[in-house]
């Protein structure tokens, strides 16, 4: 259990008990908790993952049941634990489990988090136990100055102020570092309120982070400096909401107003007032693109761009630089819709689902037999013989990771009597891994790192393959190079520096762990 400081009689976090979650308050006298989780990579889920999704609601009457609606719609973001923290400024509560957002809430927990403000988490582990006390929002116990932290993102400098708040007496309970901001908010002893505690805290990191914090009297948001991972600010009624996706703001009938700018800290009070302030500094801005190229709902709008508009465009600008001779265009579903249905109108195909997914396979899913080695993926597509026999196809999708799904896709194909395949891919290929909040494999995992495009058509047993060019992605999404992070294609890593072959936080616990 991680220890910080108390600073006063008043009780403020209750944490609540559920069926298989936890539901807490936190009073003073007590010691604040904050723990991170992580787990293996399934052999057939070959695909980056976003690390988490983060809400925050202020000024509702039912802001708890919001917070879970909009963790709902960005479930994409994170499937292995969700949880929320609201308050009525006398007490926060706190309520947290491992599962699906549906799984970890019901009613009557959602009934239990009173207020008028809340924050919520959803996560995306990457190694690990999946263990209820390791499901964000974490929280600190300091009476009129207790707060709970949701964080999206990764810092690269993570080991270093680790081992300087362990001199300083911090006990950390995981390799987190979400639990790294907590300690450095909590040990800003020197500032008298949370605002100014956060931006000191803030200064000292290096990386990516998007969080919002919740005190009891207000709602803080932080992006970072470069604004590596979106961050947006909504109306709703008399109050307010931040999110990590627009999608979220649909759903509960919110009016987008802004994106929060890379470096800046938000304010917004419990009685409605908001404070703006520029804490951190960095030229250019560096967002993820690979937000447009596949982590993002595709009904979201990041930083302006709309996602469905970006990903449609990626497949027009791969089929101007990769055009096939073809019968039909097939996406692989679901990411990979858009980019097949403006490939194939750019050419001139018509596009059917020659790949039908069952969307009911969760990530639990345990194969009868581990000698079945394709049935993982059998399970969760399935080839459609109608469109396919007889037929030269042309399939897209937005990434090639390890190759490994690619590869028996294509076997499925050809087995279902495709008589040609020829492989195009909406985006660059990935030659490197992420440090910056994504949970990717290490550089010799990534099948582009290690083959050229030729043998990787050989490994694929494809007729033909091909990637948009990096150039092609930026022409489609609309945005200038130097204001987007595109390390995992190009190398370059802008945000710090990268420890020894390995990133910080739950990425270096991941690369470290036993073989996967």
């Amino acid at each position: 259990m991680a220890r910080l400081p108390v600073s006063s009689n008043r009780s403020t976090i209750l944490h609540l008990e559920s069926r298989s979650k936890e539901l807490q308050t936190i009073v003073p006298g007590a010691h604040g908790s904050l723990q991170t989780d992580a787990r293996p990579r399934d052999d057939d889920d070959d695909r980056f993952h976003e690390e988490c999704a983060v809400i925050g609601v202020v000024g509702h009457p039912e802001a708890a049941k919001y917070c879970y609606l909009g963790l709902y719609a960005m479930q994409h973001r994170g499937q292995e634990g969700a949880g929320i923290v609201s308050t009525d400024a006398t007490h926060m509560l706190a309520y947290r489990g491992v599962g699906l957002v549906a799984d970890v809430f019901d009613e009557t927990s959602l009934e239990r988090l009173a207020g008028t403000s809340a924050i919520g988490h959803a996560r995306y582990a990457t190694y690990g136990g999946k263990d209820w006390e390791n499901v964000q929002p974490f929280s600190a116990n300091f009476g009129e100055n207790s707060f709970a932290i949701a964080h999206n993102g990764n810092l690269v400098n993570a080991d270093a102020l680790r081992t300087e708040l362990e001199q300083k007496g911090a006990i950390f309970s995981t390799t987190s570092d979400s639990e790294v901001i907590l300690h450095l908010i909590a040990h800003a002893t020197s500032q008298p309120t949370i605002p100014e505690k956060i931006e000191a805290a803030m200064k000292r990191l290096q990386g990516a982070f998007s969080l919002v914090v919740i005190g009891l009297n207000r709602i803080v948001a932080v992006r970072d400096a470069h604004g590596v991972r979106p961050l947006s600010l909504g109306r709703i009624g008399d109050g307010y909401v931040v999110a990590s996706e627009t999608c979220a703001f649909d759903l509960i009938g919110a009016e987008f107003v802004r994106d929060i700018e890379p470096g800046e800290m938000l304010e917004i009070r419990f009685d409605g007032t908001l404070s703006s302030k520029k804490i951190l500094h960095a030229d250019p801005a560096a967002l993820c693109v690979f937000e447009y190229i596949y982590f993002a709902r595709p009904d979201s709008a990041i930083d302006g761009r709309d996602v469905y508009l970006a990903r449609k465009q990626l497949g027009v600008e791969l089929a101007r630089e990769h055009p096939a001779e073809a019968d039909l265009v097939i996406p692989v579903p679901d990411s990979g819709v858009p980019a097949a249905l403006g490939y194939a109108q750019e050419v001139g195909l018509p596009m059917e689902f020659g790949l039908i997914r069952n969307h009911y396979v969760g990530r639990t899913f345990i194969e009868p037999q581990q000698s079945i080695r394709d049935f993982g993926v059998k399970i969760k597509l399935n080839a459609n013989r109608k469109f396919l026999e007889g037929k030269r196809v042309v399939v897209v999708d937005d990434s090639i990771v390890r190759g490994t799904t690619s590869r028996k896709i294509v076997k499925m194909l050809r087995s279902a009597g495709a008589t040609e395949i020829h492989f195009r891919v909406s985006s660059p290929p990935t030659v490197g891994p992420c440090y910056y909040g994504i949970d990717t494999p290490s550089k010799s995992e990534l099948i582009a790192s290690t083959h050229t495009v030729e043998e990787t058509e050989s490994y694929l047993e494809v007729d033909s393959l091909a990637y948009l060019s990096l150039d092609g992605v930026y022409r489609a999404v609309g945005g200038i190079r130097q204001n987007h992070c595109d390390a995992c294609f190009s190398g370059n890593y802008r945000l710090g520096t990268i420890p020894d072959g390995a990133g910080c936080g739950m990425h270096i616990e991941r690369v470290n762990g036993p073989n996967r």
